[in-house]
């Protein structure tokens, strides 16, 4: 990273410290909703304001998966693969989503404007397939409508 970005991230973890105290989790948090990922820079700042090693921060980053060290997309797509999901057309849903999109689950746009991201379940599998974009759920999900809430967040973009 660039100095400024490591001066950057010195200023966000010195502010989440400010805000969450000394929890790691909270302060991690903070740093991935600020940058949509945790940055080496970040995670060696926490480790040296919070006095833990390094490599118990990247063990507690690397547990949760809610934790990533790459970076993801402005626009998260979550695409459940649980049973009920999946009988239903979830992995169906995965293939529209990565042909539109042009990458595979679990990578992101090279304009860093999507992350294409599956899970085993996220419990509504009364309306399912679900397919998260945002954090907003959308229940009952064919490979059309997911390419079309795609397609709408790209069209938004673009105006």
């Amino acid at each position: 990273m660039t100095e400024v970005a490591v001066a950057e991230a010195s200023m966000v973890v010195e502010e989440s410290i400010e805000r969450q105290g000394e929890f790691l989790i909270a302060v991690l948090q903070d740093i991935q909703e600020h940058y949509n990922y945790l940055p080496e820079a970040a995670l060696q700042e926490v480790a040296a304001r919070l006095d833990i090693p390094l490599r118990d921060v990247y063990g507690v980053a690397t547990f949760y998966r809610s934790f990533s060290l790459a970076p993801k997309g402005e626009h998260i797509v979550t695409v459940c693969l649980g049973t009920a999901c999946h009988v239903r057309g979830g992995a169906r849903i995965v293939e529209a989503l990565a042909r539109e999109l042009e990458i595979e689950a679990g990578e992101t746009t090279p304009d860093l404007e999507f992350t294409l991201e599956t899970v085993n379940c996220l419990g509504c599998c009364a309306i399912g397939p679900i397919v998260v974009v945002d954090g907003e759920y959308h229940g009952e999900m064919t490979a059309q409508g997911a390419v079309n809430l795609v397609r709408k967040i790209q069209k938004a973009e673009r105006v």
